[in-house]
């Protein structure tokens, strides 16, 4: 049944393993006659082909997002770590394994995650405010790249399992330097009343007990203020603060190897387009060029986002005396964004009707299934006529959108697919409800006698 499903969608839409030569140049999502594509692929074919709802991420966008980051911020000195908390599927690990990124992790999974795709553990920045003793003790027994400590509390803890262990680790301080920034203040990470970071006045105190405690190899400093960040005035701020708390701890003779300066790039979700990366360089320039310390960044989001999106079908239209709701098979559990940051996407029919105007463009809610007001993926929304069975996109959704799905109402999650050299591959494996019911177990002592 299945592949006679594909076999139909390849003779409806015959350029789905082969892209038109006209558009072979075009990277991302764009339009070709009116049809939605994405590397030159039309994505009605991939949803016929694979179902809905459906994460389509671009290999070539986000290699061409890679470059341009690199571009800007270039030397041998200089290290991109990717987020890949952002969207930490294998076959994304994997693209940016083969790009030579190396990799920010916040958990021991993700750090399996990473290994699995390829990376070394030497290539690896482990950040995070609650590491357990077992996550530590796993990543200093693979001989992690650097951990990020992030109070003095997880230093006096790594002090104890390295002198435990006969271990030298690689340790960071994450400092705190109280400033505002991000688009949302639950992905604010850099003011005091957060839970993140060592606020600066106590951190040169701790560094030295690092560096004193002949157990631990000071790496450095870090920083991180917040995502969604589209000028550069906080990074700015930030950078120059802990350059400051460096410079001092070199002059009073503690080796300060390296500064991390963290992500949080935004993009425009309103439009797409990624903050200024060359403004991002040159401030980067600016406060440190000349200054001899090797320099991380961990972008996560500014990867990724744009290179993917969510393909949903309309199952029904419900008009009421007040609204119109397109109810869509994606909901929040597949994308929460919407209701935990309201968050914006935009959102539009896979195929543009002949001639889009004001009569049959209309304010519309766009809502999933889940039993939950909260459920919805973009409200009061102008959108063209459509009806059941007609597919729509929700765009900018490669970061933070199938990283963070559910399986809430007993849901099985939206699957990913790839497109990858023209031609879309399966990244993760449809999930069944019957994979979800194996999961949970029945004691035996609720057997009824």
């Amino acid at each position: 049944m299945v592949s006679a499903v594909i076999h139909t969608a390849r003779q409806k839409f015959p350029s789905i393993h082969r892209p038109l030569d006209s558009v072979m140049t075009m990277t991302g999502f764009h339009r070709i006659n009116d049809h939605l594509c994405v590397d030159g692929i039309r994505l009605d074919a991939i949803a016929a082909e694979f179902g809905t709802p459906l994460y389509v991420y671009s290999a070539a966008a986000i290699t061409a997002n890679y470059q341009a980051m690199k571009a800007v911020f270039a030397g041998p000195n200089k290290q991109i770590h990717y987020a890949m908390k952002a969207n930490s599927n294998l076959a994304i690990l994997k693209l940016m394994q083969t790009l030579r990124a190396a990799v920010d992790i916040v958990s021991i999974g993700e750090f399996e995650r990473a290994l699995a795709a390829g990376f070394t553990p030497q290539q690896m920045v482990f950040s995070g405010v609650g590491k357990t003793r077992d996550e530590l003790q796993q990543a200093m027994a693979a001989d992690i790249g650097q951990i990020n400590a992030e109070s003095q509390a997880e230093v006096e803890t790594i002090i104890a399992l390295a002198k435990q262990n006969g271990q030298k680790p690689a340790v960071a301080l994450r400092i705190n330097p109280d400033i505002k920034a991000g688009g949302h203040a639950k992905i604010s990470t850099g003011s005091s009343d957060t839970k993140f970071g060592i606020a600066g006045h106590l951190a040169s105190d701790i560094y030295i007990q690092m560096a004193e405690s002949g157990v631990i190899r000071p790496a450095g400093l870090a920083v991180h203020i917040g995502s969604q960040i589209m000028d550069c005035s906080g990074f700015i701020a930030a950078w120059k603060y802990m350059l400051q708390l460096a410079d001092r701890l070199v002059a009073d003779g503690y080796a300060v190897p390296g500064l991390d300066l963290g992500g949080g790039i935004g993009i425009d979700y309103a439009t797409g387009e990624t903050a200024d990366l060359n403004a991002f360089g040159e401030a980067i320039t600016s406060v440190f060029e000349n200054r001899g310390y090797h320099l991380a960044i961990e972008p996560g989001r500014s990867m990724v986002a744009e290179a993917g999106c969510l393909i949903s079908q309309v199952i029904n239209v419900k008009t009421t005396e007040d609204k119109r709701f397109v109810i869509v098979d994606g909901a929040m559990n597949d994308l929460i964004r919407p209701t935990l940051y309201e968050a914006f996407h935009r959102i539009t029919p896979l195929t543009s009707p002949p001639s889009t105007t004001l009569s049959n463009v209309l304010p519309a809610d766009i809502v999933g299934p889940v039993c939950e007001t909260g459920d919805y993926l973009g409200l009061k929304r102008d959108l063209p006529k459509v009806a059941a069975n007609d597919l729509i996109a929700v765009m900018s959704a490669g970061a933070y959108g199938a990283a963070m799905r559910s399986n809430y109402n007993t849901r099985p999650m939206a699957a990913e697919v790839m497109v990858i050299n023209g031609t879309p591959h399966r990244i993760s494996k449809p999930q069944q409800i019957s994979d979800l019911l194996a999961m949970d177990i029945i004691p035996t002592a609720l057997d009824v006698v």
